[in-house]
């Protein structure tokens, strides 16, 4: 009996900017791909929200800049704001590239201008158990870690006599 894997669906990685300036025009290249996107009919949230949360971030932001009192407390708030609809809209992005089939999933998430997550490759583990000829007994086989540094005890100071 043979089993096959179903080939995994991408994920989607938002891999947002940490400046505020760079975030504004990265959320502005994800609406501009995500207008007019037959793939994304309804988006949710909508890209009505999505820009009028970029705009208010750009309008805070600017504040900030002006050194206003109390205006980076007002950026940081719209910028959760922003990240929170950018959260629900990944959500949403994902379910419709789990809806299609898996082979076309990186090709959706790539259309909405967002990236797809890199998956791990990792090797198998090489290792066999043998069976000795004393009974009960088993010998394990593993690939070596490697060469391994010697720890050394520091030299403690040659003593001198008092004078």
């Amino acid at each position: 009996m043979t089993t096959t894997k179903a080939a995994p669906h991408s994920l989607v990685s938002l891999k947002l900017p940490t400046v505020v300036g760079l975030l504004i025009g990265f959320v502005r290249a994800i609406i501009q791909a995500l207008t007019g996107n037959p793939a994304f009919p309804n988006p949710a949230p909508t890209l009505v929200a999505l820009s009028a949360a970029t705009n208010d971030l750009e309008t805070a932001q600017s504040a900030a800049h002006s050194r206003v009192k109390g205006a980076v407390e007002i950026r940081n708030e719209k910028r959760a704001a922003l990240l929170t609809l950018l959260g629900e809209l990944k959500a949403y992005v994902q379910t419709v590239a789990n809806a299609g089939p898996a082979e076309h999933s990186a090709a959706i998430i790539k259309s909405a201008g967002m990236d797809v997550r890199k998956t791990a490759v990792r090797q198998p583990r090489v290792f066999a158990a043998i069976q000795c000829s004393v009974s009960g007994s088993v010998k394990v086989v593993a690939p070596s870690a490697g060469p391994r540094a010697r720890v050394r005890a520091p030299k403690s100071p040659a003593r001198t006599p008092d004078a």
